[in-house]
């Protein structure tokens, strides 16, 4: 369409033709996304294998003392003075090594099957313990860790073996251990502050996250629980259940697959209505209270920072309580001689029973972020606008609503995400009910998202193995809106501008 025949459209004619275009804009982004990640990957791959050239120089080139470090780690450093760094890449080497041959090596040589000894109870009561397919997985995923971590200190061993030899043949002042001790408190004052948030990073979140993705290709479930009983590796298995009713069995297959693609569709309407009502309502709140000649706008401001410093789960709970079929809003219908509305067990009533009811939590922290922003717009812009003969809804539309778009698309694609992974609201209002299809066993219901479903998987069930498929599941939904939308934003590439 020519910009002549879009200027002649009406205004519902227009919207149309700009959703069309974004839905149309977002099908090829998401293709030239998926298209681009072979490049990235290989980009990142040679930035890898490039980083490692010292490693063939100093093959190559080194000494006999660079060569040596090969193998004893910190050698170079030690043979040429720098004994505190040396004695540190020593000491890390004996660690590995005894780590390896008396805990980690073990774990790792069961790593391909889990385990083959099961627990057994003889004749006379006794427990005769086998392997442990939770430990097994869990140790080796750390001593694979680990073993990433000696490989990177086996790198920088070779890698400040062959700089002290070029140092010293340029006779350059070398640092000593002293030297090494004030850099940690000046020059890598950063590296310092962060070594102990990054171990906790490793121990808490990237450990169990990998664990989490191994277990995605296992059976581990109710009818593989270890001690007493081992998991294996499955493949994609899980994933082929879960996607198209591949893999275990009918009945239970197709349990997974209608409720994946039921509840997948309910949750990413559920996260568009969710942030979009409340950036819609929250903004045009705003823009009311701060509009001028409107009075008492402190008063209105305090009562939405009060609904803000009630404890969320408390008001979810009180909701829960008045809407359930004998609460008091139904009490007050048929009091009045009309009929009781099931707010928590019709399922269209219950979806947007928590639509609603989101509103109430989610707008007063939008209208706070807007009231900053709106104060932020320069009034050179109205006033050149009314000088022109705009009027307030073309005001809006022309400076309002894209400053505060622009402003806030992060914060908008960050709440998407969040609403995604919107567990308090659906757990504590409706706890997923009512029950999604009876018929099919399933333990979701018409209002549970991705995420309280895999809490129930993981809880109620023991299904871990389907558990970890939905975290993978739902983590690339996550990411790839994000990065999609996040890239196409002008926040992001106009960064420095407004236009």
């Amino acid at each position: 369409m020519t910009d002549l025949n879009y200027l002649g459209l009406s205004k519902p004619r227009k919207l149309m033709y700009r959703t069309k275009r974004g839905f149309r804009n977002s099908g090829k982004a998401i293709k030239k996304f998926f298209r681009s990640i072979p490049t990235k990957i290989s980009e990142i791959f040679h930035k890898f294998i490039s980083s490692f050239s010292v490693v063939g120089d100093a093959m190559l080139y080194g000494d006999w003392k660079t060569k040596l470090s090969f193998i004893i780690f910190g050698f170079g450093n030690i043979s040429r003075g720098q004994l505190l760094r040396g004695f540190l890449f020593l000491v890390y080497e004996i660690v590995f090594i005894l780590y390896m041959v008396f805990f980690g090596g073990g774990y790792l040589a069961k790593f391909g099957t889990l385990g083959t000894v099961t627990t057994i109870t003889d004749e006379n009561g006794f427990v005769i313990p086998g392997d442990d397919s939770f430990n097994i997985l869990l140790y080796s995923v750390m001593t694979i860790l680990v073993i990433g971590c000696t490989l990177y200190v086996w790198f920088q061993s070779i890698k400040q073996a062959y700089s002290v030899q070029e140092m010293t043949e340029i006779n350059k002042k070398l640092s000593k251990g002293r030297d090494d001790l004030i850099n940690l408190g000046n020059r890598y004052y950063h590296t310092t502050l962060l070594a102990l948030p990054m171990f906790g990073l490793v121990c808490f979140t990237i450990i169990p996250l990998i664990f989490m993705i191994f277990v995605a290709f296992t059976n581990y479930n109710t009818q593989h629980l270890p001690p007493e009983r081992l998991f294996t590796w499955v493949g994609f298995e899980n994933f082929g259940t879960v996607l198209n009713g591949g893999g275990i069995g009918g009945g239970n297959s197709a349990r997974f697959t209608y409720t994946f693609w039921a509840l997948l569709g309910w949750t990413l309407l559920w996260a568009v209505l969710a942030t979009f009502t409340n950036f819609i309502i929250g903004m045009v709140i705003a823009v009311i209270i701060n509009k001028k000649g409107l009075k008492l706008k402190k008063f209105w401001r305090t009562i939405l920072v009060i609904t803000i410093a009630v404890p969320q789960f408390v008001s979810l709970l009180l909701m829960n309580k008045m809407l359930q079929d004998n609460g008091i809003y139904n009490q007050l219908l048929m009091a009045m001689g009309l009929e009781p509305i099931g707010f928590l067990t019709d399922p269209l009533i219950a979806k947007i029973t928590v639509v609603i009811v989101n509103l109430w939590i989610g707008v007063p922290y939008t209208v706070l972020s807007s009231t900053g922003i709106l104060m932020n717009i320069p009034d050179d812009l109205y006033e050149a606008a009314k000088i022109d003969g705009a009027n307030p809804y073309r005001m809006f539309t022309s400076i309002t609503l894209p400053y505060m778009l622009f402003v806030m698309t992060p914060s908008l694609i960050t709440t998407f995400v969040g609403n995604i992974n919107n567990f308090n609201i659906i757990y504590l209002l409706t706890g997923g009910g009512p029950k999604l299809d009876p018929n099919m066993m399933s333990s979701a219901g018409q209002t549970d998202l991705l995420i309280t479903w895999l809490y129930n998987l993981t809880v109620t069930e023991q299904s871990y193995d389907m558990a970890s498929v939905i975290g993978i599941l739902i983590f690339i939904i996550c990411a790839v809106f994000s990065l999609i939308f996040y890239s196409r934003s002008n926040s992001l590439k106009n960064e420095e501008d407004f236009q």
